[in-house]
């Protein structure tokens, strides 16, 4: 017999250990591991991590092998791994179907589930019999495959497995949005069945995601069917995810040892050093004991305390699992190889030998047990004195997965592996540091002339479509068409990839398909898409925005480039130039930089060498029929719809012979649209009454102005007659229609035959029964030369027409009312008047495409979001992700009929998207955002800085471009105070108008004796038209007391500052830095506290820990209960000060429930007392009927001798006097 080197005698007593002590549990016929001989069941995730060690010993096998005999065992090595990361696929490609319905639905009972049949591969429990969605499970599975095809092992055979690979990465690719059961299969810890987001989930997918991509699961001999493909953009949101929910696992886990796989291996998910760090210490600190980590707190699993019959746990009972959870072997064993790939040399000694100590024999081999337990005799001495008392190992022994890690760390530590032979694809080095990204900006104008604008005013040379060959250009939904190709099986009934958009980092490379290179255009560029496109200034700022965006998560070689088309849209109101922003921007591109970010302006040949490029091989099958589809979309036709009109022309010219700005083939893909939609849709009724009269005001001054009728007679006649805006509108319409007689009378005469006409049938009936009057309106309509009387022109025919009545507008058939509105909303965005655009998108019911994923955004960073206007049942509150219909659906049955509202919800949505992606920190201590209160506060912040009614400021909300919208919000959250200062100017247009020019001044002051403001930030356009019922050529008029700044500035006093501040935080639901953690130990002191009609239990504690965004929300819940903003706020300063009495050593228990509401009442009280005592007249000492609470009490500055925690505290002492001194007069917050 040849003697054997001293490593090959190493290895062949780790390859006799790793057969006694795992490969015996794994079948012979399937290859699947169970935790026991006996066992029916093979977990997914306990069958990946058994392989561990047996595909590191086949590894070390095959560098250090020196004999034939050594080289047949790392074969039969690598055949025990094949064959059971075979046998996974086959369980998983068993449920294609369930793995297809997922893919759209992201439902539980649609998912891939855990674990199978190891004899049989398959299904052991029902769909909804246990908690199957573990997308770390299925995460773990494809980063393995990864892993070990890049190590050289070869596990997928045929191209139809390769396309379920495919389909894998999408199932995957939604774990950023999806909550699941997570890496403990239970979901919240209550263990009642409720899936929530686990950020080891998300990790694991990202980690998968990443690993897979690019990789050909043929091996070397692969060709390019074989390659798995990934969008960059679903790697960056599960990162941007990631990143938003560590340290914490999810909103019922404040910490999980779990996360160990996370920050380390097998994932190395994470790309910040400090959160590595930070998560690794909170595990540490937080779970670590004397035998391992706990899972979590207050985990019961397996606890001398559990009730092992029942699968969940009572509300309280977590309480009593505190500080005798059992400690788990295994996180010492990620603790080990942790330090090994961080060449720690010091943990890794800490942890090997903390794990020898722990080790069990079982048959000659030391292996590790799943974990040890308190015995139950000792459960109450462990609790007085935590890790005080010695414990048992309990459950299975050996616990493969434990087992497998701390083999594989040994085989490392002896120097039979070296860390990048496990990790062939280098996820180790994720947070090293990354270069400095540069992106490439191209400019491609749309046409000659643009190019020639460009190079004159600017002097940058760009190309035209045309001359951008060899390098097309489309827009990015043409790629997500492109993409939906990816994974299609006829044989596995596969579709392929969801139609789910293209984000910018996909956008940012050019593709090569069959040999041609296309160069795609960012979303937030398609005009097709939702009104915020057409808004110039709006664009820019996406874009700043989505530069941010890649030079953050930009991680692939080469570098990005961003397409932007110069378009007719982009035009000055001369068409003679383009907007002065966008001059400023391009000029600050020239210059290297803008806004931090390095970009490189140039054209898209000159960027050919150094752009990322992917060659979509999975398209080389279907050349023919794709490359018609790409080559023959003429980008140009694209940007058709943002060419700009003629603002003298009619809504529809004579000559043409379609609708406006619509090819043939777009005209009727609208008709199809609009069949779509519905014939009995109605016209939306405004629930603001009075911006309704204004609306109809400017038409009666205009039919005034034609028909020489005096307008005012005809705003009485509404005012004394008709109360609803229907009814208005018909005067408008009875008008036109008898216009040419009345400018023959006099008034006296007008107004008898019109109170005359108004009684006789009624005016709404009279009008609505006549087909001509109908006629009557699409003559005007296509005489009109002002959008507002276009708009409810059309709004009155699509009410009582339909959208698909045919309006034969001159004399040609075929044109629907929707067409129209189609037309009118493209228009109105070229000459930014916002109000009609937002009206006809809500009555288009335009979605905006990307609102699920902003909702997702929002959640996914444990923000809450709400739809409609306080209270239930109006308001709808969002608490997980939505397809995009459900969603709609939800915001239109909040508003009802008022799509206006419906329509700027979408909006705010997106804003807020856009703001917790780029800033995060202003929504610190925010959990719910309810959009209706934030609306309210819009329009009450316009309608205090105008000194005008809300009613007026609501039309001047609407009336806002998205840039100024998004702008006014942004100061809403950042809580800076801002001054409206309100001029007017002459606007050159074909009638004579007036357009006032609102502008706004940012301070982030809020002192209360600050009286002036510092200067101009930000400048904010509303433009709104006013047709001169004198015919003045320059008739301007100013608001009364606004005539100059200064005097407008005079409007900002002191006085209700403080009121304003708590209306806007209480309508964010804004509280101070951990309010809930101090809540959290006030109910430890109570039986609980009651706000309004609502209470909240104390012993809640007993289930919830103090981090937990669980407890918060329960809090936060109640709080929204309370109507006024302003109220709420008192009671979370009363809150604040009630939390006190915890810290109070003196207090150690208030046997009774807390009144929040009475201690309030009672500081108000105070407040009121001493304001009299000084002489304050009655009518600023008014008390709120509702609340009971002095209305000047509000507007108290919260520090001070006469501050409001002052007179808290105060009442507070009071109420629980036997806890404190006898004298509190003096007590006062400073």
């Amino acid at each position: 017999m040849r003697s054997r080197s001293n490593s090959g005698v190493k290895l062949d007593n780790y390859a006799r250990i790793i057969q006694k002590s795992i490969l015996k549990f794994q079948d012979p016929v399937t290859g699947l591991f169970s935790a026991s001989k006996h066992a029916p069941h093979a977990w997914v995730r306990d069958n990946l991590y058994s392989l561990q060690a047996v595909w590191g010993l086949a590894l070390a096998y095959r560098k250090h092998a020196d004999l034939d005999e050594d080289k047949s065992k790392s074969y039969e090595l690598e055949q025990s791994v094949v064959k059971c990361m075979r046998s996974l696929l086959q369980c998983m490609m068993r449920q294609v179907e369930k793995l297809e319905l997922f893919k759209t639905s992201l439902s539980p009972n649609d998912c891939l589930h855990a674990k199978y049949n190891r004899k049989t591969c398959g299904t052991v429990v029902g769909d909804q019999e246990w908690g199957h969605l573990q997308l770390d499970a299925t995460g773990l599975y494809v980063l393995m495959l990864a892993q070990m095809t890049a190590s050289g092992f070869e596990i997928i055979y045929t191209l139809d497995e390769v396309d379920f690979v495919q389909n894998l990465v999408f199932y995957i690719s939604c774990a950023f949005r999806t909550p699941d059961y997570g890496i403990w299969e239970r979901g919240d810890k209550t263990n009642h069945g409720v899936p929530e987001l686990n950020a080891s989930s998300v990790g694991m997918c990202k980690a998968a995601l990443e690993a897979i991509d690019e990789i050909n699961l043929f091996g070397a001999g692969g060709g390019p069917q074989s390659v798995i493909h990934v969008t960059p953009d679903e790697k960056a949101l599960c990162q941007a995810i990631l990143q938003s929910l560590l340290p914490r696992e999810s909103n019922s886990k404040e910490v999980d040892a779990g996360l160990l796989s996370v920050i380390g291996y097998p994932a190395f998910a994470v790309n910040d050093d400090q959160m590595v760090k930070l998560t690794r210490e909170e595990i540490v600190d937080k779970l670590q004991g004397r035998y391992g980590c706990a899972r979590f707190l207050r985990d019961g699993y397996k606890t001398a305390l559990e009730d092992s019959s029942r699968l969940h746990y009572e509300l309280a009972e977590l309480k009593v699992f505190e500080n005798i959870e059992c400690e788990w072997p295994l996180f010492w064993s990620y603790l080990f190889l942790d330090g090994i790939f961080n060449n720690n040399k010091q943990q890794v000694i800490e942890y090997r030998e903390a794990m020898g100590e722990l080790l069990v024999l079982v048959d000659g081999v030391r292996c590790v047990p799943e974990l040890y337990a308190v015995p139950a005799d000792k459960v109450e001495l462990e609790k007085a004195t935590p890790k005080s008392q010695d414990r048992v190992p309990l459950g299975k022994l050996p616990h493969l997965w434990g087992h497998s890690l701390y083999l594989l760390g040994q085989l490392l530590w002896d120097g039979f592996l070296a860390p990048g032979e496990i990790d062939p694809l280098n996820r180790r080095f994720a947070t090293a540091p990354k270069p400095d990204v540069v992106v490439q900006v191209a400019i491609v104008a749309e046409e000659k002339s643009f190019q020639g604008m460009l190079k004159e005013k600017l002097g940058i040379h760009v190309e035209t479509m045309d001359e951008a060959d060899p390098i097309m250009v489309q827009p990015a939904r043409v790629l997500t068409t492109v993409y939906s190709m990816l994974g299609k099986n006829k044989k596995l009934k596969l579709t392929g990839r969801p139609k789910n958009q293209i984000g910018v980092l996909g956008t940012s490379k050019l593709y090569i398909i069959n040999g041609k290179t296309f160069a795609f255009t960012p979303n937030f560029l398609d005009q097709r898409d939702f009104y915020m496109s057409l808004d110039t200034d709006m664009l820019i700022d996406t874009m700043l925005t989505e530069l941010q965006y890649l030079s953050t998560y930009w991680n692939m070689p080469g570098r990005p480039i961003i397409t932007v088309p110069i378009h007719s849209g982009m035009l000055a109101e001369n068409g003679e130039n383009f907007k002065p922003n966008l001059i400023a921007t391009l000029r600050k591109v020239q210059t290297g930089y803008l806004y931090g970010v390095r970009v490189h302006l140039g054209s898209l040949k000159s960027f050919l060498s150094t752009s990322c490029k992917t060659r979509l091989t999975f398209l080389e099958t279907e050349a023919s029929d794709l490359m018609e589809f790409l080559l023959t979309r003429a980008p140009r036709r694209f940007y058709r719809l943002g060419s700009q009109t003629d603002v003298k022309s009619s809504l529809r010219s004579s000559d043409r012979s379609q609708s406006l700005y619509l090819s043939p083939e777009e005209h009727q893909r609208h008709i199809w649209e609009a069949k779509l939609i519905g014939k009995q849709r109605q016209r939306r009724i405004s629930t603001d009454l009075t911006s309704a009269l204004l609306s109809c005001a400017l038409i009666f001054s205009k039919i005034a102005v034609v028909f020489g009728v005096c307008p005012t007679a005809i705003l009485i006649l509404i005012a004394c007659n008709f109360n609803q805006l229907h009814d208005m509108f018909m005067i408008s319409v009875y008008c036109m229609w008898h216009g040419m007689f009345c400018s023959y009378h006099s008034i006296a005469t007008f107004n008898e035959n019109l109170l005359k006409k108004s009684k006789h049938q009624g005016i709404k009936e009279d009008v609505s029964s006549k087909q001509l009057n109908a006629n009557v309106l699409v003559h005007r309509l296509h005489e009109s030369m002002f959008l507002w009387e276009q708009a409810d022109i059309l709004n009155y025919l699509y009410m009582h027409k339909g959208p698909d009545w045919d309006t034969e507008i001159d004399g040609e058939p075929g044109v629907t009312v929707v067409d129209l509105i189609e037309e009118l909303y493209d228009k109105a965005g070229q000459q930014g008047n916002w109000m009609v655009v937002r009206q006809m998108t809500g009555l288009l019911q335009k979605r905006v495409s990307g609102l699920s994923q902003s909702i997702t955004d929002l959640l996914i960073r444990q923000k809450q979001v709400t739809v409609g206007l306080p209270q239930e049942p109006k308001e709808f509150t969002i608490t997980r992700p939505m397809p995009a219909d459900e969603l709609h659906n939800v915001i239109a049955e909040s508003f009802g009929d008022d799509t206006d509202m419906a329509v700027l919800t979408q909006e705010i949505i997106m804003y807020l998207a856009m703001f917790i992606r780029a800033s995060p920190a202003l929504f610190t201590d925010l959990l719910r955002l309810r959009v209706g209160l934030i609306i309210q506060v819009m329009a009450s912040e316009l309608a205090r800085h105008l000194a005008c009614s809300g009613e007026e400021a609501s039309t001047h909300l609407m009336n806002l471009s998205p840039f100024e919208m998004k702008q006014l919000i942004l100061n809403v959250l950042s809580g800076k105070e801002f001054g409206v200062i309100k001029s007017v100017r002459t606007k050159s247009t074909s009638a004579t108008a007036l357009s006032h020019e609102i502008s706004f001044q940012y301070s982030r002051s809020s002192k209360a004796d600050k009286s002036n403001f510092i200067s101009i930030k930000k400048n904010l356009k509303v433009r709104f038209t006013k047709i001169d019922v004198t015919s003045t050529p320059t008739s301007v008029r100013s608001v009364p007391g606004l005539s100059s700044p200064s005097t407008y500035m005079q409007v900002f006093q002191i006085r209700g500052q403080w009121t304003r501040r708590r209306r806007i935080d209480g309508a964010l639901n804004r509280v101070p830095h951990n309010f809930y953690t101090k809540i959290w130990r006030l109910l430890e002191k109570c039986y609980g506290l009651v706000i309004g009609e609502h209470h909240i239990p104390g012993y809640v504690t007993k289930e919830m820990t103090p981090g937990e965004i669980k407890f918060a929300l329960l809090v936060e819940n109640v709080l929204n209960h309370i109507p006024q903003p302003e109220y709420r706020q008192l009671v979370v300063e009363v809150l604040v000060v009630l939390a006190l009495l915890a810290e109070t050593p003196r207090v150690r228990f208030l046997s009774d429930n807390i009144n929040v509401d009475r201690v309030l009442v009672k500081a108000s009280d105070m407040f009121y007392q001493d304001e009299m005592s000084d002489g304050a007249p009655d009518d600023i000492l008014q008390k709120d009927p509702n609340t009971l609470v002095c209305n000047e009490f509000y507007d108290c500055a919260p520090s001070g001798p006469h501050g409001t925690m002052t007179y808290m505290s105060k009442a507070v002492a009071t109420s629980f006097s036997e806890y404190f001194p006898e004298y509190v007069g003096d007590c006062s917050i400073s």
